[in-house]
């Protein structure tokens, strides 16, 4: 609708970028609602369950630097701080001091943290699968390919 009222008022321009980009808008809003309520439901948020994450899938002993946190989740210090301070009073994460270096600390896995991201992290794969469920095998490998030559063309993007 959107576009079709800029093609009738402004014809001379190509609004076909336009489509495409709302509706990947619509679509990252659907996935992060949808996805959100399966963190919700234990107690966390995206940001939350990103740390945690990142911290499981470093394997044993599932610790990482502050430093290594913030490459891994591209947020600032200030917002890594902020989240690990609240996982900690969670009880979800605790500073432990680095073993190759005792002046620095290391952000480390609570049995409970890590007993909590196991868990949530098999909800989260199912929430995905079902909301790409639409999708035949095909179409999810073609978009995902798609996405990945998309996202290339951002010179800042390191996941492409």
């Amino acid at each position: 609708m959107i576009t079709e009222q800029w093609g009738r008022e402004r014809p001379d321009l190509d609004v076909t970028p336009m489509a495409l980009i709302g509706r990947m808008g619509r679509v990252t809003a659907h996935l992060k609602q949808d996805m959100g309520k399966t963190f919700a439901k234990h107690g966390l948020q995206a940001a939350s369950f990103d740390v945690l994450a990142t911290l499981r899938r470093a394997g044993k002993p599932y610790a990482l630097s502050p430093g290594d946190l913030i490459k891994s989740t591209m947020v600032t210090s200030g917002t890594m701080t902020n989240r690990i301070d609240q996982l900690e009073k969670a009880g979800l994460v605790k500073r432990v001091v680095n073993p190759a270096d005792a002046r620095s600390r290391m952000i480390s896995l609570t049995e409970k943290g890590f007993t909590l991201i196991d868990k949530v992290v098999e909800e989260h794969v199912m929430t995905q699968a079902n909301l790409v469920s639409g999708l035949s095998e095909a179409e999810q490998k073609s978009l995902n390919e798609l996405l990945r030559k998309f996202l290339g063309t951002f010179k800042d993007d390191p996941t492409s």
